[in-house]
């Protein structure tokens, strides 16, 4: 069951866990109030606190990142640019380091972040008609431009996913079906593969594992989600769930069990879980979460959370409990 377990009194659009010299945070964006904010993980009174701030003015996500010890935190506005900032220890404090080409990053949308033969890179998927998704890479100086990919296509989100040892980058957007890049090690850029076949206007690409098998989960605000297995070059639909209203569509594992949080502007959360032998979700529960626009699954010690960043109310923080119905 999940369960309440900790109300953050602030409205939220993203919720980034990590982990930085053994403490765990949390990052979220407030658009509302323009700041980023990075909670910390109070292991004694289990909940989560306030521990910093990080100004900007139009958040849609903050994406904190650990690479060679170091804090980055890449923040992505709507408006005024965005930027780079890192933990200074000296100072304890986060400074800005550097802006991202704001002629490239117009609507920036989502981030992820990843490492790929030892260097770390992360990418932006931009919305704009005139912006490119841009991927980036870290030198000792800093994140520096390293491919722009599929320009003026109204991208709203990409996910990294790594399969049979190949990295791939897959990016939804308004305008065509889902792409997917490969990356190439002759060229070190990612090279465009395909796409996931017949599916338009996707909001969300999300990925899972279920024994050896990849799926994918495509959202979609208007008409049905899908969770499609994915075959090599080929996508086999497993699932077709009703989701008028979802910006968001987030499979997440809590120890064997693997769930899937489908969030909607209209009705309640559902809850999913799967049901190995049918290859299938099974609905599992309902949450009230006004607007949900991300959910995170976080291990803290020996609590298992669930985060969900409210666009319209507060953030929600959800327990993952054991139910004993032997009695």
């Amino acid at each position: 069951d999940f369960v309440m377990h900790q109300v953050l009194p602030f409205q939220a659009v993203s919720a980034e866990p990590f982990t930085y010299a053994s403490d765990l945070y949390v990052a979220l964006a407030q658009p509302s109030a323009s700041s980023c904010s990075i909670l910390k993980w109070d292991y004694v009174e289990r909940k989560l606190r306030d521990f910093d701030r990080i100004p900007a003015h139009s958040a849609v996500h903050c994406k904190p990142i650990v690479a060679q010890e170091q804090l980055y935190v890449v923040v992505a506005q709507l408006f005024g640019g965005s930027y780079i900032y890192r933990w200074d220890t000296a100072v304890d404090k986060f400074i800005k380091i550097q802006d991202i080409d704001s002629q490239k990053i117009r609507k920036p949308n989502d981030i992820e972040a990843f490492q790929i033969e030892g260097d770390w890179y992360f990418v932006i998927a931009d919305s704009s008609k005139a912006g490119s998704t841009s991927l980036y890479r870290l030198n000792q100086n800093g994140f520096y431009s390293h491919q722009a990919l599929h320009a003026w296509h109204r991208d709203t989100d990409v996910e990294y996913v790594e399969n049979d040892g190949k990295p791939r980058l897959i990016i939804s957007s308004s305008s065509q079906a889902p792409v997917i890049y490969q990356w190439s090690r002759a060229q070190k850029q990612f090279v465009p593969q395909g796409e996931v076949g017949e599916m338009l206007d996707v909001q969300m690409v999300k990925h899972f594992r279920a024994k050896r098998d990849q799926f994918l989960c495509l959202s979609r605000y208007i008409g049905d989600s899908k969770v499609v297995r994915w075959e090599g070059q080929r996508f086999v639909e497993v699932q077709t769930l009703p989701s008028r209203g979802s910006m968001v569509m987030q499979p997440f594992a809590v120890g064997q069990r693997q769930y899937l949080a489908l969030g909607s502007d209209f009705s309640f959360t559902h809850v999913y879980l799967w049901e190995e032998e049918k290859q299938k979700f099974a609905k599992f529960q309902e949450l009230s979460v006004q607007a949900p626009r991300a959910f995170r699954a976080v291990p803290a010690a020996d609590v298992q959370l669930l985060l969900a960043p409210s666009f319209k109310a507060n953030t929600l923080v959800y327990r993952h409990v054991v139910v004993d119905l032997s009695l």
